[in-house]
């Protein structure tokens, strides 16, 4: 299944010689099956030579990735929630997908600065000189 493209979107398609798969012992339930069968998924994706991938998807995936990535720019996922190869390889490209999902967005629209209203402001300056009277009143009395 490795082989099979994988579609992120309708402009995003990892070609399946991208992806890498490779099973793993897997801890956890499943009584003598985990110790025979190797039901662990590792999905290995080299998003630094991705093809698919413009750079601001890379940069924003490494990102997102943190430890899951190596310093050679390859995203390991490691999928052991289920009990069998298929479910936990299904897992395994979906949780690929969604990350790619997420660094694919488009960046946040950028803040508009505003001004204060006219109402805040004198309410601002009213409890600052209502402060200014409390600590004048503090000092020692003048000797009128």
């Amino acid at each position: 299944m490795a082989s099979d493209p994988l579609y992120i979107n309708d402009r995003i398609t990892i070609s399946g010689w991208e992806l890498t798969e490779q099973f793993v012992l897997a801890g956890g339930p499943g009584g003598q099956n985990v110790n025979k069968v190797s039901t662990s998924v590792q999905l290995f994706f080299n998003i630094q030579n991705s093809p698919a991938l413009n750079e601001r998807i890379k940069s924003n995936a490494v990102k997102l990735a943190g430890r899951r990535m190596s310093k050679e720019g390859v995203l390991m996922i490691e999928a052991s929630r289920f009990r069998s190869q298929e479910r936990n390889r299904e897992d395994a490209r979906e949780r690929l997908k969604e990350l790619i999902l997420e660094a694919a967005k488009p960046p946040p629209p950028p803040r508009k600065k505003t001004k204060p209203t006219k109402g805040s402001v004198e309410r601002r300056l009213k409890a600052k000189s209502g402060r200014s009277d409390v600590k004048k009143m503090r000092g020692r009395p003048s000797g009128e």
